[in-house]
């Protein structure tokens, strides 16, 4: 009986030094996949009953069978791409998916950020299935409920400029002009400009040159003018849009600003009003925050508003947070949503479904989903993939072992058959 069980043994062993080989195999043939995480199987022993009918006479094994092939979860070294669309976690957790694989429909998870956006602008990854992520993202916590995350149809709407911020120095010992301002001959009636675009409702662009004239000790004015033909005029005239009056201190300090508008752009029904930020005036502030009255040179050192052509994409980048920033012809930058990460108390439990993908098991538990680099999750690099985590070397050396193991197992085969064949010899 015993050299029986020595067969049965002998063949538990083989098998189990042959899963252990398809294991070895597998990760070494998914050495370059991107994502993929190593395999280790795990074994344990066989026991039959005690022997002689005492268990004070000891216990015989049976060999061994696998218990457990375990998935390792640690981290893949991570190699640049360049391609925006190309995502790594560098730490715990998951890319969502959504859609249709190997006749499977539902949530799938995956470390294989290879994705893109498709013709219908939704970001995938190469066999079609949806990334999932919010449609807008902001500071805080994660906002709305999961979907499919389209970033590729933005566009930047037209707005108008409402505000003209200004700084620039006025000299204080400039000369006062001898004639009114006049919009058609500016150069002969102010000190000097200060030149910047504004936008009207539809996003066209108007150039304003904003003249400075000093008209008292310590009061000066500025007067915005563009083209008459932008406002209905004679183009080539010079048309006022806005005006205002500057006062300041013995200290070059703003000590008192005030203005009006009347911005009618050609083809409008109601002026576009504008406002000219030009500091803040003492007592209430500083008076130094914007324009100022020192001896000096007149010089513009800053000028900027708020409005904005229409603008199409023509970028994406995402950020670690998994925040999809867009980017647009007309300078503008937005986000567009953001990329969800999912974790689990137990990764390593979660199923293989082929295709780099992966599902959730009772045993895994359910997913966490969240912003990347909250809550454990790792965080996101652009433009890069994790690498497969299997160790080459390692594996070779296991590969080694379980050769050995599965010649050893054959001898104990081989032996026993040896025995048997002298045991039926003795009826000769």
């Amino acid at each position: 009986m015993s050299l029986l069980s020595a067969l049965n043994i002998g063949t538990a062993g083989l098998q189990s030094n042959s899963t252990e080989l398809s294991v070895i195999g597998d990760n070494i043939a998914n050495a370059n996949t991107i994502g993929f995480k190593a395999g280790r199987a795990a074994f344990q022993d066989q026991l039959m009953n005690e022997i002689m009918g005492s268990a004070s006479s000891g216990q015989a094994g049976m060999g061994s069978r696998l218990q457990a092939i375990q998935r390792l979860v640690s981290q893949g070294s991570i190699t640049q791409t360049g391609l925006a669309t190309d995502l790594a976690i560098d730490g715990p957790g998951y890319f969502v998916l959504r859609g249709s694989s190997a006749g499977a429909q539902g949530q799938f998870y995956t470390r294989a950020g290879q994705f893109r956006v498709d013709n219908s602008d939704y970001l995938t990854n190469l066999d079609g299935l949806r990334v999932q992520g919010y449609a807008t993202a902001a500071t805080g916590q994660a906002r709305g409920n999961l979907g499919d995350l389209q970033v590729g149809s933005a566009t930047a709407a037209a707005v108008a400029t409402g505000n003209v911020t200004i700084r620039a120095n006025l000299d204080a010992n400039a000369s006062i002009p001898a004639a009114a301002f006049d919009p058609n001959d500016p150069s002969a009636t102010a000190s000097f400009a200060s030149t910047t675009t504004i936008y009207d409702t539809l996003g066209k662009a108007h150039t304003v040159d904003v003249y400075w004239q000093k008209t008292a000790a310590d009061t000066w004015e500025f007067h915005a003018v563009t083209d008459a033909g932008n406002v209905g005029g004679t183009p080539g005239d010079g048309a006022e849009i806005a005006t205002g009056e500057l006062i300041f201190d013995t200290e070059g300090k703003l000590t008192s600003v005030t203005q009006s508008s009347n911005f009618l752009p050609d083809g409008a029904t109601a002026p576009q009003a504008l406002n000219f930020n030009l500091g803040t005036p003492v007592p209430t502030g500083t008076g130094l925050d914007g324009v100022t009255s020192f001896v000096g040179t007149g010089t513009t050192t800053f000028v900027s508003q708020d409005g904005n052509s229409y603008g199409a994409l023509a970028g994406i980048q995402i950020n670690d947070s998994g925040e999809v920033v867009g980017s647009f012809t007309n300078g503008v930058t937005k986000v567009l949503g953001q990329v969800a990460i999912a974790d689990f108390s137990a990764a390593d439990q979660l199923q293989r479904m082929g295709g780099n993908l992966l599902r959730e098991t009772a045993d895994s538990g359910q997913p966490t989903i969240g912003d990347a680099g909250s809550g454990g999750r790792g965080a996101i690099q652009s433009g890069a993939l994790e690498q497969s985590n299997v160790d080459l070397a390692n594996e070779f050396v296991r590969m080694i072992a379980a050769q050995r193991g599965f010649q050893a197992n054959s001898k104990t085969i081989t032996t026993a058959d040896q025995l048997l064949q002298e045991l039926m010899q003795l009826k000769r």
